[in-house]
């Protein structure tokens, strides 16, 4: 009888325990849900009565249902995880979190992220919404032999955009080869310079659109138009097949994007090509952003106290950090996880190039610049209108002003 009784306990326990077992949810999408995944091991060493359950999605259904689940308070996650360009969108929907207020009160950690990351992360209405994984410094990567070819040379590509085109003219005439994808990419690196402190890409301090005023802009349109009236773009967009082909049959020279292309180059993208790539600076030393991910807890999350505790392991342990970048390519967001010996040593796919010291010092250089609720609307009507003057001939003054417009109207509904 006591042995039956004994054994009755010991079941009664058990079964108490499973049912106290927590289980939280993060959504994320690839390579992200990945990270998340490798991570846990350690986290529910000290929490091993907390089940994690990660819905891995691919890029865009993961926004829409995020979109969707802050919209109808359902189906949301405890831990969200965001791409750069959805954050100010997510941000003004008033259904994430301020992580700067108790029991959060992430503004203490403010000094261990990348400074012009975090800022991307706060909204002026909402506060700290979302707090940095990885960054994405941009990068040109260019294929070294069409250089070689063409009988060229890094710099012939960096000092200054008009020496970028005239590079291109001469890959053309020597090779055959595009110098771009496509006469937009310009234009998305050259809108990003010069931004001043507390403005977006697209709106000022006080939301109002700078379409038309900015000169940025018109430079930007004007060198795309070059590029496009020479036929150096292969007028091809990026993450299309064709896109993904002439990256490996080097008919396009180089690539605008963030630090992180080179790892989808290495993995999926072009595996073929090791050693055939390089990367440098941008043209004229442009130090810029392109993309990141974010972890936010929406407001009607059920375990916000976990679900912080398992975003602080992630963004905050430099060893978790240094894995994610070693494992994933993702560019640690966390200052301390940049003095890794993983930084200096030498990329085989580049040709043994030291390229991470480099998109770390050009980290190190990118300024803060604000989210906006409208971001995504404005990128859309500013590349339609781009568009119209690549194809149509459309005056650039006037498609910027039509842009302005357009944005204005959207913005004030």
């Amino acid at each position: 009888m006591k042995k039956t009784a004994v054994f009755c306990l010991s079941a009664l326990s058990l079964s108490v325990a499973m049912a106290q077992k927590t289980t939280i949810t993060v959504a994320a999408f690839p390579a992200v849900d990945d990270i998340v995944k490798a991570s846990l091991q350690a986290w529910q060493a000290k929490h091993p009565q907390v089940e994690v359950k990660v819905v891995g999605r691919e890029y865009a259904d993961h926004h829409t249902a995020m979109t969707t689940a802050l919209a109808t308070s359902t189906g949301l996650p405890d831990v969200m995880t965001i791409e750069y360009g959805y954050l100010g969108r997510f941000a003004q929907s008033g259904g994430l979190e301020d992580l700067d207020k108790a029991p959060y009160q992430a503004g203490q950690y403010a000094s261990k992220w990348v400074a012009y990351a975090l800022a991307q992360g706060r909204s002026a209405q909402q506060g700290q919404v979302a707090v940095p994984t990885d960054i994405g410094p941009g990068a040109l990567f260019y294929r070294h032999d069409v250089l070689m070819k063409a009988k060229l040379t890094e710099s012939d590509l960096t000092q200054s955009w008009e020496g970028f085109i005239q590079s291109g003219q001469k890959i053309k005439k020597d090779t055959g080869a595009y110098l771009v994808a496509h006469a937009r990419d310009v234009k998305d690196i050259v809108i990003r310079t010069g931004i001043p402190t507390g403005h977006g890409v697209y709106f000022d301090d006080q939301g109002k659109s700078v379409i038309d005023s900015a000169p940025r802009f018109k430079r930007g349109f004007e060198l795309a138009q070059k590029i496009r009236v020479q036929g150096l773009d292969a007028k091809v967009n990026a993450w299309s097949n064709e896109w993904g082909e002439s990256l490996k049959r080097g008919t396009v020279t180089t690539q605008m994007m963030g630090a992180w292309l080179g790892g989808h180059l290495q993995n999926w993208l072009a595996p073929q090509t090791s050693g055939l790539w390089r990367s440098t600076v941008l043209p004229e030393r442009i130090a810029t952003s392109w993309g990141g991910t974010f972890y936010a807890i929406p407001i009607k999350a059920v375990h916000k106290e976990l679900a912080w505790d398992l975003i602080q392991h992630l963004t905050l342990n430099s060893k978790q950090q240094q894995m994610a970048f070693e494992k994933f390519n993702a560019f640690p967001a966390l200052i301390e996880a940049h003095n890794g010996d993983f930084f200096n040593q030498p990329v085989a796919f580049l040709g043994g190039q030291k390229a991470r010291a480099e998109w770390k010092a050009s980290a190190a250089q990118i300024k803060p610049t604000m989210v906006f609720k409208n971001d995504s609307v404005a990128e859309e009507i500013v590349n339609a209108e781009l568009d119209l003057v690549l194809t149509k001939n459309k005056p650039i003054d006037q498609a910027l002003k039509d842009a302005q417009r357009l944005v204005q109207r959207r913005a004030s509904r």
